[in-house]
């Protein structure tokens, strides 16, 4: 058996070994309908415990990759064809001016959140009255660091990730440091995004959207430095942009020395077994990455994160370093315990498979 653990990677075991069990679910190394190694067994290969395996397994589970049935062992219930298309109107159904009390399976568990909140209260007592680092607190931006790595593919340091009070307040952002000019944006898009780039003086071009992505005749035409893409589940359209139009952006931004600022807002919550590949991950080092918690947890919790590119880091601290962080300490802690926890991942998995059933 192949599956070891490696003292040289940041990951907890259980998360090492339930990559590397899904890597081979979804490339057909188990087929659907076969049974997984025994715990015993593969916690004596691996070289750990039972429980560690146990944990893994427990997550293949939750993510609906696999199935427990008693006195039997693990069973895999993947199947490719359990991904949704392109062409499907799913997306009506959770729109972006939604909130998320649209039933109790979307809901962020209440009492889950209430007892992590009393736990950061215990175990960080008067530390939450602090001032933030500028960029957001160490913990929560070394949680999403793992978060993003193991869940998006994206490679960032938590030097990297800077939180702030929402997606409207991380476009300000984008704009102090990419400067005023000409941005693209999608048409129809959410309308806040033009709202706050002209708020700050920017002047927006809208491209046209098809049915896989922006018309490449207008993104050609576009005179803009800057492309703001909305890849997954654009509101109010609903388009996701096809891994064909995705290289188009990325080459775009190339050919043009500009840059995309990647909304990837509801990304987390497909109905695909698989994650949404994200245009950061490619490391092109040409794109700026944005996502909040809005959708996952809660709309009243105003935090979201954006991740820079390598080559704007230094400029950043030089232009913007001066910025105190929006988002108060205790709010941050309370993210930090939910994802470090497997909480914040155990939700989105359980809305994951909520959302399948619909479609069935």
């Amino acid at each position: 058996m192949k599956y070891f653990i490696s003292d040289k990677d940041v990951r907890p075991a259980y998360l090492q070994l339930y990559t590397q069990l899904r890597d081979d679910i979804v490339s057909n190394a188990y087929l659907f309908g076969s049974k997984l190694p025994s715990k015993r067994i593969l916690a004596e290969e691996a070289g750990i415990s039972v429980i560690t395996v146990e944990h893994a397994y427990g997550l293949l589970c939750d993510e609906g990759y696999v199935e427990s049935r008693e006195r039997s062992g693990y069973f895999i219930i993947y199947r490719q064809d359990d991904f949704i298309s392109r062409g499907s109107n799913f997306g009506a159904v959770f729109s972006r001016s939604e909130n998320q009390a649209h039933g109790l399976p979307f809901s962020f568990p209440f009492t889950v959140l209430a007892k992590t909140m009393r736990k950061v209260l215990s175990d960080y007592g008067e530390h939450i009255f602090e001032r933030s680092p500028n960029k957001g607190c160490l913990q929560l931006r070394q949680a999403l660091s793992l978060y993003l790595k193991r869940n998006a593919g994206i490679e960032a340091d938590c030097g990297a990730i800077v939180v702030g009070a929402g997606a409207e307040y991380l476009y300000s952002l984008v704009v102090q440091l990419l400067g005023k000019g000409i941005y693209a944006v999608e048409k129809p898009s959410y309308k806040k995004i033009k709202q706050v780039y002209e708020a700050h003086g920017v002047t927006c071009e809208q491209l046209e959207l098809l049915g896989d992505g922006i018309s490449s005749a207008a993104l050609n035409a576009s005179r803009a430095t800057v492309l703001h893409v909305t890849p997954f589940n654009s509101f109010p359209s609903h388009i996701t942009a096809s891994a064909s139009k995705r290289r188009e952006y990325l080459r775009w931004a190339e050919d043009r020395g500009g840059y995309i600022v990647e909304d990837n807002y509801d990304s987390e919550l497909t109905v695909s077994k698989k994650n949404e590949e994200t245009l950061f991950g490619t490391g092109s080092g040409r794109v700026l990455y944005i996502n909040t918690f809005s959708r996952t947890v809660s709309p009243s919790v105003r935090v979201g994160y954006m991740v820079l590119p390598p080559d704007k880091l230094g400029e950043f601290e030089e232009k913007l370093g001066f910025y105190s962080c929006t988002v108060p300490v205790f709010e941050q802690l309370v993210l930090a315990e939910l994802i470090n926890g497997g909480e914040f991942e155990r939700h989105i998995n359980r809305v994951r498979r909520e959302k399948r059933k619909l479609l069935k």
